[in-house]
């Protein structure tokens, strides 16, 4: 029986190949960044979520942060219990008002600082890159 083969094919560029990998390498420095912290990138997002709309529901924040509503619980209890957020009315059947605390403040302002930087080093080493994502951001790309 004769072995068949698959065609050959050009290689080709994938922008979303490109933009997994670039995405893969950033996410790594930046979960580097926060790691003394004790903030992975999911801690993060949570917190910034919850520090921009003080009271947002875990409907809202996991919505945001495309999550399950189980998911977000389980993560906000771990946010609770590391003093980063405190939700007033805790109890069941409630609806819950979380909010960064003292602490969760300091920690994410030296989480900000650090994703500045990094910011600064994607700008300076990848300009283009850095303005179509820009581009991306304010919807014109």
């Amino acid at each position: 029986m004769p072995e068949t083969t698959a065609p050959q094919r050009e290689p080709r560029f994938s922008p979303v190949i490109a933009l997994i990998a670039v995405s893969a390498s950033w996410e790594g420095r930046l979960s580097a960044a926060l790691r003394d912290l004790g903030l992975s990138t999911r801690k993060f997002g949570l917190l910034g979520h919850i520090g921009s709309e003080p009271g947002i529901s875990f409907s809202e924040l996991a919505r945001r942060s495309h999550i399950t509503v189980q998911s977000a619980h389980t993560a906000v209890r771990t946010l609770v219990d590391e003093g980063l957020v405190a939700d007033a009315t805790a109890h069941a059947g409630s609806a819950s008002d979380l909010r960064i605390t003292a602490k969760g403040i300091a920690v994410m302002e030296q989480a900000h600082q650090r994703l500045l930087e990094l910011d600064s080093t994607l700008s300076d080493n990848m300009p283009r890159l850095a303005q179509s994502m820009d581009g991306v951001r304010a919807g014109i790309v």
